[in-house]
């Protein structure tokens, strides 16, 4: 059989081009690069927490998601250069490379994060915490919260050795990173119960709770042609931190939310945000790099900052994003229900009645290895797909070196909608072809 001449592909986990607002964005830097009070502003260093304008705006667009039981301050808002350049400068602040005993992550987690976990010192020193029914182990968690505070306490390691005391930043004991809402690549939503529990246990081990909730808006009904939910499926759990057991246990807090421009208007513009505490949020805007530099994207902060008064990303979101992501996401569901679940393969349908996010998560049929049907697929159907064991968290207490290596990650967003079924189809000829 010929190889396909059009190369699929199911690993990219990118938004499709064609859904990101480019004519619009050319309107916004028209009138900011036009408007003297606007482009000096954008075209200077900016001040560290960010552009203002954006901040306030962006705090009124996430009360009206999230719905959150107070209202969210621009103070506790600081301006990053996304989602990745932001856990990098988390870790910046808020960590000692020896007094942070370990960075907790839930396993299968997102593939990229660990290199930024090692560039913080903490190679050798991640954890994976598997994911349960409701998201996370969390009895895992509090045995190795347990053992590691136990360890460091017979160490005498009970205060920060390389980071001096500074007005600006408390330094955390431990690290839990998780995606709570359409986790990657899973896709599972951790509960409500979960995520309050989450809390208390960060609480009482001081650590600090940092989720990347980058794909909380492009959700939809689990039911095709059902209308999606006008608001966020869950609390994020720096709401959780703000309400449970009477509030926050101190001024600083145990949750940061990382939030990001790239899935929703794309991520060249390199922007993003974080939600904490006003104290987190100001310690955060002091990292080094921002305290020489000015703010991250400054420039394209005040280009972004045109869209959210007016209404348009709100729309955006609800008639562009959700609508095409959701026909892809069932036309996917549908093929690998047609095509692959007959050949033995699993795939775990949503716990709720609410789904979203780029990807899905399915299982081989054993005896199969994903790593050979990744390489088989590329040579003999032109077919990119994504090997589960690239999202195990690597480390000599996270468990089996090949736990995912049953597992597939289908993303539905980066290829076009008229490829996903074809793609569904030549994964099916080369299961065939091995069972």
């Amino acid at each position: 059989m010929a190889v396909p001449t059009e190369p699929i592909d199911l690993l990219c986990g990118w938004p499709n081009p064609a859904l990101l607002p480019a004519p619009d964005l050319l309107r916004s830097a028209t009138t900011v690069l036009t408007d003297p009070c606007i482009a000096h502003a954008g075209l200077l260093y900016g001040p560290d927490e960010g552009y203002e304008p954006l901040r306030v705006h962006i705090a009124k667009w996430l009360e009206g998601w999230y719905q959150p039981r107070e209202s969210i301050h621009p103070h506790r808002i600081c301006i990053s250069g996304g989602a990745s350049q932001n856990l990098a400068c988390i870790l910046a602040v808020f960590t000692d490379p020896l007094y942070t005993r370990n960075v907790f992550m839930v396993d299968p987690t997102y593939h990229l994060a660990g290199r930024i976990m090692d560039d913080a010192g903490f190679a050798g020193r991640v954890r994976g915490v598997p994911e349960d029914d409701e998201g996370f182990d969390l009895d895992v968690l509090k045995n190795g919260l347990h053992e590691a505070e136990e360890k460091a306490q017979a160490e005498g390691n009970t205060e920060p050795k390389l980071k001096p005391v500074r007005p600006w930043r408390k330094i955390y004991k431990y690290i839990i990173y998780a995606v709570p809402t359409f986790a990657n690549p899973s896709t599972k939503i951790m509960s409500l119960h979960h995520r309050e529990q989450l809390v208390r246990i960060a609480r009482k081990y001081d650590a600090l709770l940092v989720t990347d909730d980058v794909y909380d808006c492009l959700q939809w009904s689990a039911i095709r042609g059902e209308k999606a939910p006008e608001h966020a499926c869950m609390p994020r759990l720096v709401d959780v931190d703000r309400y449970l057991d009477g509030g926050l246990a101190d001024e600083w807090g145990h949750a940061i939310s990382n939030g990001s421009f790239s899935k929703l208007i794309g991520p060249g513009a390199r922007t993003g945000w974080a939600e904490s505490t006003e104290k987190v949020a100001f310690g955060l805007s002091q990292v080094g790099s921002s305290r020489s530099g000015g703010a991250p994207s400054q420039l394209c902060s005040t280009i972004i900052d045109q869209l959210l008064p007016s209404g348009f990303l709100k729309k955006h979101i609800s008639q562009v994003l959700q609508p095409a992501y959701a026909e892809r996401y069932h036309d996917l569901s549908a093929a690998i229900q047609e095509h692959l679940v007959p050949l033995g393969v699993k795939v775990a349908t949503p716990s709720t009645n609410v789904t979203g996010g780029y990807f899905i998560w399915i299982t081989l049929p054993p005896p199969l290895r994903a790593v050979d049907i990744v390489e088989r697929a590329q040579k003999e159907q032109n077919l990119r797909l994504a090997r589960g064991d690239l999202f195990q968290v690597a480390g000599e207490a996270s468990g089996p070196a090949d736990r995912f290596g049953d597992k597939l990650r289908l993303c539905f967003a980066w290829e076009e909608p008229r490829h996903l079924t074809e793609g569904v189809r030549r994964l099916a000829r080369v299961l065939q072809a091995v069972v």
